[in-house]
């Protein structure tokens, strides 16, 4: 049961990071963070896009990616796919710690969108570092 628990918060968590990344994809800037606020200064700023691509459009393909393999693992627990999603998470909240680095220090602008995304990844972290697995036997 405490093992559906960890993957179930896992995939809640990506599921938030994803709407997050839908609303900074879709809807329009002005109406998504106003017209002078922090979230449009970290938008409309050079580091808006990553390898040319821009970051909520990104989000909006690994978190739903990671959604589904945390699904999978809920239904059907492999080896493999426990290491994919870890990876995942890793390599996401390396990026993670860079976007917040990019708001925090060098825009000194906040992004609340981008902020939930950021937390959700590093809690995602933080649950397969410190969320310790039991092999219960029935």
């Amino acid at each position: 049961m405490k093992n559906k628990t960890k993957y179930t918060i896992i995939l809640i968590l990506m599921l938030v990071a994803t709407a997050m990344s839908l609303v900074l994809s879709f809807m329009p800037l002005e109406q998504a963070c106003g017209e002078n606020g922090s979230c449009t200064i970290v938008q409309t700023s050079k580091y808006e896009t990553t390898f040319g691509i821009k970051t909520a459009h990104i989000g909006l393909i690994a978190f739903p990616i990671l959604a589904l393999i945390a699904i999978f693992e809920l239904k059907k627990k492999r080896k493999y796919q426990r290491k994919l999603l870890n990876l995942g998470i890793v390599v996401g909240s390396a990026f993670a710690l860079y976007f917040l680095y990019l708001q925090f220090f060098i825009l000194k602008a906040i992004c609340k969108y981008c902020l939930v995304a950021d937390i959700a990844t590093l809690i995602s972290l933080g649950i397969i570092l410190f969320w310790e697995e039991k092999n219960i036997i029935k």
